[in-house]
């Protein structure tokens, strides 16, 4: 990956993912559900994550190939799913993603980011 500017948005992507999971860490279904203040910012911090992928990839498609642990094709979706649905978002994604896929993101930026300490 080359630049300061990629490992930034790297390194944002992977706080907006963070955030969007620790929203959500320990709270119930139901009440997630329930809590409009609580899906706006767990869908804001997935639209964040995913437009910094889109950044990513059209500024940085070496990486991409460099990295094809990643679910590109995914998170650039769930960005226009946010971005553009509105009121038809998918709280089950939505929920789902923050659940599980926002910290399999985390330690993915975790990894690539920190290579280097692991002895690689």
């Amino acid at each position: 990956m080359s630049g300061d500017r990629a490992a930034f948005m790297l390194d944002r992507m992977r706080e907006a993912a963070f955030d969007a999971h620790r929203f959500v860490a320990g709270a119930e279904k139901t009440a997630f559900m329930q809590d409009v203040i609580l899906q706006r910012a767990v869908g804001m911090s997935l639209l964040m994550t995913s437009e910094l992928t889109v950044q990513l990839i059209t500024k940085y498609p070496e990486f991409l190939e460099e990295h094809p642990e990643f679910p590109w094709d995914s998170m650039r979706g769930m960005r226009n799913r946010i971005a553009h649905g509105y009121f038809d978002i998918d709280l089950e994604k939505v929920w789902a993603t923050a659940q599980i896929e926002a910290m399999d993101i985390v330690d993915k930026i975790d990894a690539i980011r920190h290579w280097r300490a692991q002895g690689e």
